[in-house]
């Protein structure tokens, strides 16, 4: 007899298209049937060992996060509700051309540093890989072999390949460095990775040229993968940037995939319309192009990004020196304040938008919460000063919310047919940005039930299916027989996020019960001690 029938629920497919009432049928981690309208058809009705009653609730495939910080949480947090509870069951990780692998002994211990506002220092991590191979196979075994909480695929960093092959010199890589980085790509795709990231207002990647990103981009499209570039400006020359990205991806025959592609500072308010129409003209043309979103307005990075190029070549070593050097760091504080700094995005920084979120040393807790203009008025002291303290007593590790989005732009930019849902959760710092564990009740509370921006089927396809089929995964991301039963059962009258701005940390309501490959993360509405998760490689073309 099969393990699962869920009974009489409304299954939202993946698909888009309309729901249907069905019994449905899971075993050995996959649905094996699916019988429409069961209750209503007097037909036999499929049994199992367990039987779930699934009236008034949605049946959808689990989320799919495309853009995803839990590289290092993943392994520290067996439970990690703050995705499991959403309902997410697979996460892209590896984002924004910096993460832990391919590595070495240096290029590890310099890119643990370089974002230790995403992920920590990681010194509850056995950093015991060192390629992208090795990292999702530490995946895989996860807890003494268990797993982890949630499935994972990987892109490769390409700041770190940079960072392995180059070093942190804003300069050209010679041919022999191109070389290596190519091979260095090569190799992440051969070993499962389903593309490559780029952080291009982050050093070091940010000091590749075109030329240097098109021939990355030429071997990841030659192994079936996709470019997933955070492009060179959200800010002034926003526009000029997602221009940048469809040509050059168009190029090298590469699939492009923009992150987290939003329209934000004063520069941008109202200017999607203009977005959506350049990428329709490249999908016209034949562009293969998908991006994501999450559904809010502030962003959320590091202190330190914010910082231009200059100040960071070298290292986190070398910024540090900068800003101990008063005249270095007058320097600093004129491109931030007065030319605008390319680390934001070319737009003079107004430090009452940026809210410290979190810190690494305890001490300077009572930052948290406020903005730089807030803290600095409260010392008597210019935003500067202030910021500069964090960045040295912090040791570069503040993390920090910038509210400069719009909410017409996210509107829009979500109805896009291209779009895919992505929470880009940070979930280190004291009070994290809510999107880390509320994306995906957001979009179906707030803009499906609440606004009707999106349809409930839209929305789930865009946070389902959409992202499995640019993810070229064959069994998962739709309510199919024979695909793996990754699946969320949501109430669409009270699905919700739980989080917010006070209270980042708070769980989804409405979402009694989530499965990972047939078997039960969420039950109702408490998370089990199931780890179902595993690396998802991809299989080169």
């Amino acid at each position: 007899m099969e393990e699962l029938v869920i009974r009489d629920a409304d299954v939202v497919d993946g698909s888009g298209a309309p729901s249907y009432r069905a019994d449905v049928v899971v075993d050995g981690g996959r649905i094996i049937s699916i019988v429409k309208e069961a209750a209503d058809a007097g037909c036999q009705r499929p049994t199992a060992r367990r039987e779930l009653d699934a009236e008034g609730l949605v049946l959808s495939p689990g989320f799919i996060d495309m853009h995803a910080h839990s590289d290092l949480a993943l392994l520290r947090d067996p439970d990690h509700s703050a995705k499991a509870a959403q309902g997410v069951t697979l996460e892209v990780l590896g984002q924004d051309g910096l993460s832990y692998a391919p590595v070495d002994d240096r290029t590890l211990a310099e890119v643990r540093r370089a974002i230790t506002g995403w992920n920590g220092y990681g010194d509850d991590i056995d950093f015991d890989w060192r390629s992208v191979g090795e990292y999702l196979d530490r995946l895989d075994f996860g807890f003494e072999g268990r797993g982890i909480a949630v499935n994972a695929a990987y892109l490769i960093p390409q700041g770190t390949v940079r960072m392995l092959a180059v070093g942190w010199e804003d300069r050209e890589a010679t041919p022999q460095e191109l070389e290596r980085m190519r091979q260095l790509v090569a190799e992440g795709m051969e070993q499962g990775a389903v593309g490559m990231s780029s952080g291009l207002t982050y050093t070091p990647g940010m000091y590749a040229k075109n030329a240097e990103l098109t021939e990355l981009c030429r071997v990841v499209a030659a192994y079936g993968g996709y470019y997933c570039p955070h492009h060179r400006s959200y800010g002034a020359g926003a526009l000029d940037a997602y221009e940048e990205m469809v040509a050059l991806t168009r190029e090298a025959g590469c699939p492009l995939h923009l992150a987290h592609a939003t329209m934000n500072f004063g520069v941008n308010k109202g200017r999607a319309p203009e977005l959506l129409a350049l990428l329709d003209d490249a999908l016209t043309q034949g562009a293969d192009i998908s991006l994501d979103t999450y559904p809010y307005t502030p962003g959320c990075t590091t202190l330190v990004a914010m910082l231009p190029s200059w100040a960071s070549e070298g290292g986190p070593e070398r910024i540090l020196e900068r800003l101990a050097d008063e005249g270095t760091a007058e320097r600093i504080r004129h491109h931030l304040e007065v030319v605008g700094a390319d680390g934001c995005h070319g737009v003079p920084i107004e430090w009452d938008t940026i809210e410290i979120s979190g810190v690494g040393d305890p001490s300077l807790g009572d930052f948290v919460g406020r903005t730089v203009q807030q803290s600095a008025e409260s010392r008597g002291e210019t935003p500067w000063t202030t910021a500069r303290r964090l960045l040295v007593r912090d040791r570069l590790g503040t993390t920090i919310l910038q509210h400069v989005g719009h909410e017409e732009n996210v509107r829009q930019i979500m109805r896009h047919p291209a779009h895919t849902g992505g929470s880009d959760g940070i979930l280190q710092g004291t009070k994290p940005h809510p999107r880390a564990y509320g994306t995906f009740p957001h979009y179906l509370g707030r803009y499906v039930r609440e606004l009707g921006v999106l349809s409930l089927e839209e929305c789930v396809g865009h946070l389902t299916g959409r992202p499995a089929a640019r993810l070229r995964l064959p069994d998962r991301g739709l309510v199919r027989e024979g695909y793996r039963a990754d699946l969320v059962l949501f109430d669409p009258g009270t699905v919700a996020a739980g989080s917010t701005y006070e209270n980042p940390r708070t769980l989804p309501v409405g979402i009694p019960h989530v499965l990972i490959d047939g078997r039960f993360v969420i039950e109702d509405g408490r998370r089990t001690d199931v780890l179902a998760g595993k690396a998802i490689r991809h299989s080169p073309v």
